[in-house]
């Protein structure tokens, strides 16, 4: 018999109280997994879309084979599981600031999510995303200073609701020019948001890169019984 609710994992954090639940959803028949920082939701089984497609729209940028990406914000998984879903995909590297997030996918709590920690191709680091986008080593301590073809980020709320207010320096000309210094010419950066395209923020990324855009990203909401949507915005170096 499956429970109607379970909590999976609960942990005091730096950033408050942390929680990942399953529940069954008698309207849709199915199982929900969620996940809580405090009294906010911050990600749903539910909603899987966008964060897919975040994955889809940053690789399809890309020709070529051995490709080697960074996903800032691990999450559910989705965006991991469908980086390691292309076969061209050489090496993936996760960077999560929760060690506890990473320790549910180690631990099987996730079990659609299960390749993100099995995949030899796939990493799991804890560190902060947004101190090491200004280190010269960047993100993979193995590899220090070599240049990725993508990096997708999820983590923030959208370039304006932040999750903590230091993540804001990032989402300036400087901080994205860290970000760009780690990508090889013609790399892509990828950045999921919640809210509508922000043209301000669209033209900041023209900025920096040789092409930005923002990507709306529609998809069914069953609980508020409408379409809804997320944005992803795309942005490119220059090409050698």
């Amino acid at each position: 018999m499956t429970m109607r609710f379970a909590e999976l994992a609960w942990h005091e954090t730096p950033m408050g109280e942390l929680s990942l639940r399953r529940r069954l959803d008698p309207a849709l028949g199915t199982e929900v997994y969620e996940v809580k920082l405090g009294d906010e939701y911050l990600m749903s089984s539910l909603f899987p879309v966008a964060e897919i497609a975040l994955a889809d729209l940053g690789l399809a940028e890309l020709a070529g084979e051995d490709l080697d990406v960074i996903v800032g914000g691990l999450g559910l998984g989705y965006t991991a599981r469908t980086v390691l879903a292309d076969p061209r995909v050489r090496s993936l590297v996760v960077v999560d600031a929760l060690g506890e997030v990473i320790d549910w996918h180690r631990q099987g709590l996730l079990p659609f999510a299960g390749a993100v920690a099995t995949d030899p191709r796939s990493r799991l680091v804890r560190g902060d995303f947004f101190a090491l986008t200004a280190e010269a080593g960047g993100y993979d301590q193995e590899h220090p200073g070599r240049p990725v073809h993508a990096i997708l980020v999820d983590i923030d709320h959208s370039p304006r609701h932040l999750l903590h207010p230091r993540h804001a320096a990032f989402y300036t000309a400087e901080g994205l020019r860290d970000l760009a210094r780690h990508l090889h010419p013609g790399g892509v950066f990828g950045l999921w948001s919640n809210d509508p395209p922000e043209d301000e923020f669209t033209a900041l990324l023209g900025e920096v890169f040789a092409t930005a855009r923002a990507e709306v990203v529609p998809f069914d909401n069953p609980l508020q019984r409408r379409t809804s949507t997320n944005t992803v915005y795309v942005a490119r170096t220059a090409p050698a």
